[in-house]
């Protein structure tokens, strides 16, 4: 569909892009967003230091700067398909555009890995991703697994999900070990119950996906983690990415 992240970028800048980004642009470093007032930011990254399974840092921007060095001439209040606007932690608001919504605020923009990055890995390797195959967002649950907390930045684990062949799961394993950055590999295999989670056709954020016989759950951290992280301060303004619609660098490290 868009040849480069560059092309996609300016397509969702202009409002022509909406949905969930998982599959676009496949090889190139996708991220979660989190917008947090300058005043948090110094805990915040100790926090996110503190998890870097669940929160794997890439970016972090100067006060009032929206461009991201992975990225040139991006602009990270436009160009993501959909943010989510919180206010004492509360959500008030799903928005394409938080330019004038910043404007008053002094803010500092945090992108962290996200696995939607390591899917075409798979995809190569004949590993299904079943969220890519029945275009829907990816399946993601808030575990019962507690983060490092630090100060009051805390938060459970949040996991996406994909499905995978019993006779693939070390393969899958093997391939995404090696992408840090994008989470690494599952941190959980198999039982939901095990991590709290009680109907794996129920996700907590996104889309739920088949399971087939003779596949296994599997569960890796999730950037919406930091988002959750983020919203526990309860501060004036904390603007996050819409689960699934993430920020599309032009970095092809996994």
């Amino acid at each position: 569909m868009f040849q480069t992240p560059k092309e996609l970028r300016q397509e969702i800048r202009k409002g022509n892009f909406k949905k969930p980004t998982s599959g676009l642009c496949p090889g190139y470093l996708q991220a979660n967003l989190v917008m947090i007032e300058e005043k948090y930011a110094e805990k915040f990254e100790e926090f996110c230091k503190s998890n870097k399974e669940a929160c794997p840092l890439i970016d972090i921007t100067e006060t009032n700067k929206y461009e991201s060095k992975l990225a040139k001439n991006s602009d990270l209040r436009t160009d993501l398909p959909k943010y989510r606007i919180y206010q004492k932690g509360i959500l008030i608001d799903e928005v394409e555009n938080v330019t004038q919504i910043v404007e008053n605020y002094k803010m500092r923009c945090f992108l962290l890995g996200c696995s939607f990055s390591f899917e075409d890995l798979l995809v190569q390797e004949k590993i299904p991703v079943r969220n890519i195959e029945e275009k829907k967002n990816v399946s993601m649950f808030i575990t019962n697994l507690d983060c490092v907390s630090v100060e009051n930045f805390n938060t459970k684990l949040v996991v996406s999900m994909r499905p995978i062949p019993e006779n693939l799961i070390e393969k899958t394993i093997e391939l995404t070990e090696k992408c840090g950055i994008a989470h690494g590999k599952p941190v959980h295999i198999g039982n939901p119950d095990k991590i709290g989670i009680k109907d794996i056709f129920k996700p907590d954020f996104g889309d739920s996906v088949s399971i087939f016989e003779n596949e296994k759950p599997c569960f890796w951290a999730c950037g919406v983690t930091c988002s959750l992280a983020a919203l526990s301060i309860k501060s004036d303004l904390v603007i996050t990415h819409s689960p699934g619609h993430m920020f599309v660098t032009d970095s092809k490290e996994v």
